[in-house]
Parts: structure tokens; C-alpha cells; sequence
């Protein structure tokens, strides 16, 4: 009886850091990308006419469906693949700040600002109304606008946590987004020459119509250097006004939580970090410290970085799901498409 009623003392086993946790779980999937990464570039110098960018989304759509690599893509490597899908695409993003200058964000001026607030607030609010029209159910329509109107997946996902959507409807959301910005990345430049937009103005209306921040890169980069670092100063203007939009939504829909929270009671930041670390970089280029070999060694790690956070967002992609959308949302989701990309379109117009 002592014997069962002595207290057993286990050893106490030390919790591993969430970052350290996070990366012992990701090498299979960043290994993957790092091969697609290889392969894209293989198949950009075998073809110079496929940029290297464009080739890693294809490549992560066809690992994510081919049977030998579907299993593995959707298992043990999906902690990884979606890893460089965020934390590369940042990093690579903030060192595209070092080819721009900041004497380059500053010329932008006053008169994009608003146009891209405008374009923002029209695809929002027009979104929300045609989705109520189409008597959709629940948040998808404030979910779509959403996500059409700032940057895609994560804005949705943003938007979701304070209104309490259902997952079903967030779900939707995001497949429709990530359709039709995956189909931007061969659309888009098809009408550049027919729109008779020069590759700044092509440019500018990536940043201001796609949705996720590497789509637009995979968009934006096949009219040249110039094109794309245009539209990533326009798309992260649209990112920055994330955060006034989820405080709207929160206030509006008298969200139990005070102020503006996340699921982690964890506020958001006025201005995501790698938005902050791109203006850094741009201000760091324009004060002509850094030598022209350290330039070159950034662009090089740049277009590493993104080439692998592209294949790990193409690797998310699910067909299947995104065939199963239904009927009305697929029509909210074009129509949305349709007015972000008019709307924007003619605010270049107007700012060029």
C-alpha cells in the first residue's frame, strides 16, 4: 500500500521554444522548395522566356497533384512548403527594397495613395453588396471582399478571427481568392500590350489588383525589374490599410473581444514588419553605403528567396477544393475580379 501511494515523480521534459518547434518540423518542406527552387532555375536557363518565378508556382501546383509528390506535399512537408510561403516571401520582399530606393516610394506621391485607397474601398464595398445580392450565406461576402480588396488569403483569415466566421465560409473565401490570383499570373500580362500599358503602368496595376503579395511578384516580374518593383510599392500600400480594415470590421460587428484582436489576444501591428523592413531597405539603398557587389548578392538572394516561397504557395494550392466552390460564389469571385481590376486599371490611368 505505501507502494501505491508514494507519489511517482517524473523527469520534467524542457519545452522547446515555438521557433525551435516550428523548424524541426519544416526541413522536409523547405527541402522541397529549395529542389523546386533548383529546378525552376534550371528550366529558366534551358528557356530564358519562362522567368524562374513563374516556373516555381507551376512547379508547386504540379507537386502538390502528381500522386508520387501529393502525399508528401501534404504531409510531412506542408510545415516547411508553408513556411517559405510566408517567412521567404518576406524576407525576399524586404530585400527587394534594396533595388528600389526610397527616393523611388517618395515618387510615387499623394496621388497613388488615394488611388489605391480608392481602388480598396470600391472593390470592398461593391463586393459586399453584389455578394448580398447574390443572397450568398453567412461572412462570404465580406470575406471575399475582403480578400479581393487587400492581400488575399491572409486578410481573409485576418477579417475571419474578429468576426467569428464559420470555417466552411472562410474556406470558400480563400479558394476563390487564391483561383483567380493564381490565374493572374497568366492573364494579366496578356493584356498589357492590348490595354496599351507601359511595363511601370503594367506595373502599378498588378499592385493594385491581385491579391496575395506573391502573386503579384509571380505577375508583375514578366514585364521586367521596373514593372515589378512598382507593383510591390503599390501592393504594400494596399497590405498597410490590413489593419484599419480589420479595425472597421471589429467596430462594426461589436466583436466580443475589446479593441482589435486576434485569436491569440495578440493586437495587429499598424504596419506588418516586412512592410517596415522594406522602406528600411529602400532608405538603407538611398543612402549609397552599401557597395555594388553587396546590391548584387541581394538581388541574387532575392530572387532565391522568392522562387521558393512561390513554389510553396503554389503547393497549397488544392484543385479539387477550388472546383467545389459553387456556383455563386464562383460568380462573386469573378465579378469581384472583374471590378478590382476595371476599378484599379482606371486609377492608373489616372496617376501615370
Amino acid at each position: 500500500m505505501a507502494l501505491l501511494n508514494r507519489t511517482v515523480h517524473r523527469p520534467v521534459r524542457p519545452r522547446l521554444p515555438r521557433v525551435s518547434r516550428e523548424t524541426s518540423t519544416s526541413w522536409p518542406g523547405l527541402g522541397l522548395a529549395a529542389a523546386g527552387t533548383l529546378v525552376a532555375w534550371c528550366v529558366h536557363e534551358v528557356v530564358p522566356a519562362v522567368p524562374m518565378l513563374t516556373a516555381s508556382v507551376v512547379l508547386g501546383i504540379a507537386a502538390a497533384h502528381l500522386p508520387g509528390l501529393r502525399g508528401v506535399v501534404r504531409g510531412p512537408a506542408r510545415p516547411g512548403l508553408s513556411l517559405a510561403g510566408r517567412r521567404l516571401m518576406r524576407i525576399g520582399i524586404v530585400l527587394l527594397g534594396l533595388a528600389l530606393g526610397l527616393d523611388q516610394v517618395v515618387r510615387l506621391g499623394w496621388a497613388t495613395v488615394a488611388m489605391v485607397s480608392g481602388v480598396v474601398a470600391a472593390t470592398f464595398f461593391g463586393t459586399v453588396w453584389l455578394g448580398r445580392r447574390l443572397g450568398l450565406p453567412g461572412d462570404q461576402p465580406l470575406l471575399i471582399a475582403t480578400g479581393y480588396s487587400i492581400c488575399g488569403a491572409s486578410a481573409i483569415g485576418a477579417v475571419s478571427e474578429v468576426s467569428g466566421s464559420d470555417e466552411e465560409d472562410v474556406a470558400t473565401s480563400v479558394a476563390l481568392v487564391t483561383l483567380c490570383g493564381t490565374l493572374a499570373i497568366a492573364v494579366l500580362p496578356l493584356f498589357q500590350d492590348p490595354l496599351g500599358l507601359s511595363d511601370l503602368a503594367f506595373g502599378r496595376w498588378v499592385g493594385a489588383s491581385v491579391h496575395d503579395v506573391g502573386q503579384v511578384v509571380a505577375t508583375a516580374q514578366t514585364a521586367g525589374p521596373g514593372a515589378l518593383g512598382e507593383a510591390v510599392l503599390v501592393k504594400l500600400m494596399r497590405v498597410a490599410l490590413l489593419a484599419p480594415l480589420v479595425a472597421a470590421v471589429a467596430f462594426s460587428m461589436r466583436a466580443r473581444r475589446r479593441g482589435v484582436r486576434t485569436a491569440s489576444g495578440r493586437r495587429p501591428a499598424p504596419v506588418p514588419l516586412f512592410v517596415a523592413g522594406f522602406l528600411a531597405a529602400a532608405a538603407l539603398r538611398a543612402t549609397g553605403v552599401l557597395p555594388d557587389v553587396a546590391l548584387e548578392w541581394a538581388h541574387t538572394a532575392q530572387g532565391l528567396l522568392l522562387a521558393a516561397a512561390l513554389f510553396g504557395l503554389g503547393s497549397a494550392v488544392d484543385l479539387p477544393t477550388l472546383a467545389r466552390t459553387g456556383g455563386r460564389a464562383a460568380l462573386l469571385g469573378l465579378g469581384a475580379w472583374v471590378m478590382v481590376a476595371g476599378v484599379s486599371y482606371l486609377g492608373v490611368l489616372l496617376t501615370v
